[in-house]
């Protein structure tokens, strides 16, 4: 068997790819799992799933232990594990940092700490507030706004302190394709002829199919240094006018109507979307933190290093990666 590899987080949108392309590379993959995961891409016999109770840290270090006394430690670890929404903000900080550091002491604790570690953060956690339109960068001193952004911040600058730990974080910009239905929804939307925007600025997007991403995991693990960040992007910049003519060519729509909302009518109805959403007990994707997410103006980030230290280039652009979204969301009946 090749090299063991633990993926958190696997029942996720970005998990399943992870997990499906550990499989294709030939390690010995698991999957790292909760009771409430959904399984439906996590089929293949080959895949081990593991159990790990990330809120309870004596628990965890016997989980870890456990499973170490019967085959060994992990030589990789990829912590995608992480919630995107929810209707508790403490959730944020519990599941996005609390549990990360509990899984990160406990991995050192139990002498249990992988070849690399590769961290899935989020280019959420290094917003810099206006700075007009220039790339986010390295250099920057980031100030995320949304709760998310700064539960994962949280955790990288926490993952610096631990001396010697071998990781390597990643900050995707907004990741779509198969499976994937915050995007979907937009792509619903202008479907049926309609393309909302939020406020009156003008905004520049940037996007990462979530098969480059995968790609760029493996680099990661591969080439990725220590301590250092990578933002992770297809290269280019998007304005909406751009995103919503390529769903339309692929969608064969003529014509979308496009219609800005002001920023005060968002927040009021993220708020109030949220608020039904907890009722009945569910986390909406339109939320009082995603408005933060929906009124930043730009997007645009450097991906430089990403370039010269893991050689990533991405494969598909944004229309090439609409295409085979869009056709997988047709066979599958989601549009």
């Amino acid at each position: 068997m090749g090299k063991k590899i633990l993926i958190t987080g696997a029942g996720g949108f970005i998990g399943g790819f992870i997990v499906a392309e550990a499989l294709k590379r030939g390690y010995e993959t698991y999957a790292g799992i909760r009771h409430s995961t959904n399984l439906q891409f996590l089929q293949d016999d080959r895949i081990h799933k593991v159990y790990l109770t990330y809120r309870d840290k004596a628990r965890l270090a016997e989980e870890i232990e456990a499973f170490k006394r019967e085959h060994g430690k992990w030589d990789y670890i990829v912590h995608n594990l992480g919630v995107t929404k929810t209707s508790d903000k403490k959730r944020f900080d519990e599941v996005n940092f609390e549990y990360l550091k509990n899984f990160a002491d406990t991995l050192i604790a139990t002498g249990s700490v992988p070849e690399k570690f590769i961290y899935m953060s989020s280019l959420s956690a290094w917003t810099t507030g206006d700075k007009g339109y220039t790339p986010i960068n390295d250099n920057d001193t980031p100030c995320p706004e949304s709760a998310y952004g700064r539960s994962k911040l949280r955790s990288e600058l926490y993952l610096r302190t631990l001396g010697g730990f071998p990781c390597v974080t990643l900050r995707p910009t907004g990741v779509y394709g198969p499976h994937e239905k915050d995007y979907l929804m937009m792509i619903r939307m202008i479907g049926k002829g309609i393309d909302v925007a939020v406020g009156s600025k003008h905004k520049v997007y940037t996007f990462i199919y979530v098969k480059d991403l995968v790609k760029a995991i493996f680099l990661a693990i591969d080439r990725g240094v220590a301590g250092h960040g990578y933002f992770i992007a297809d290269g280019k910049t998007y304005t909406q006018k751009e995103f919503r003519n390529i769903v339309a060519a692929r969608l064969g729509k003529r014509y979308v109507l496009p219609v800005t909302v002001p920023e005060a009518l968002c927040r009021y109805v993220c708020t109030k979307a949220e608020e039904i959403a907890r009722k009945r007990h569910r986390a909406s994707t339109l939320n009082s933190d995603k408005f933060y997410i929906l009124r930043q103006h730009n997007w645009a980030c450097d991906t430089s290093r990403a370039e010269e230290e893991l050689g990533f280039f991405a494969d598909y652009n944004l229309e090439q990666g609409i295409d085979e979204a869009v056709t997988w969301y047709k066979e599958n009946g989601w549009i």
